[in-house]
């Protein structure tokens, strides 16, 4: 991490954090507790700044065709986000930095439910029971994408069509043939 905290990658995983991480991510943790845990780990006083630029390194940029297809899909159905994540790294995706478009990302979904606010993680069945009462939509009418095998688990565990695509995949063609069914 670029804070120069050496446990970093101990405690941070692609598909489920630990400690002080996950604790951001269900909102146990405000973002300036955060950075008071991150600083007390790292034994240094670390500015907000940093801590926020060492999270965002975490972040890959998001392939423009990907959004495209979120535009396209939005014309005809309703799309919601179900995701693990925290304030810090919301705070840009909310902002028009997010894409080359200058659009955020909340402009790409009828609704974002963000596990820092509900106060669950995937694969918590909580968070999904919290989206599907919310939204109001039928499982078995709903294809849930995500690329962590055990968040695949708990959506089919509630009835929903789902896809794990590999890492980096362009799953494009996957999801107009299954509408297209």
């Amino acid at each position: 991490m670029a804070t120069g905290l050496e446990q970093a990658e101990d405690l941070l995983d692609p598909y489920h954090q630990k400690g002080i991480f996950l604790e951001l991510e269900e909102g146990k943790l405000s973002r300036e507790d955060f950075y008071q845990a991150i600083r007390q780990i790292a034994g240094k006083p670390i500015a907000a700044e940093a801590i926020d630029y060492g999270w965002l390194g975490f972040v890959k940029e998001v392939p423009e065709s990907k959004l495209d297809l979120l535009d396209s899909l939005r014309k005809d159905y309703q799309l919601y986000l179900l995701s693990n994540t925290n304030p810090i790294i919301m705070g840009w995706a909310t902002s028009p930095l997010f894409s080359s478009r200058k659009k955020s990302l909340d402009q790409y979904f009828d609704n974002m439910y963000l596990s820092y606010k509900i106060g669950f993680t995937k694969p918590d069945r909580r968070i999904y029971q919290y989206m599907l009462q919310d939204s109001g939509i039928d499982p078995r009418e709903t294809l849930f994408i995500d690329d962590g095998t055990a968040n695949i688990e708990a959506g089919k565990n509630l009835g929903m069509l789902t896809y794990q695509p590999e890492n980096g995949e362009d799953f494009s063609c996957f999801i107009h043939k299954m509408l297209n069914n």
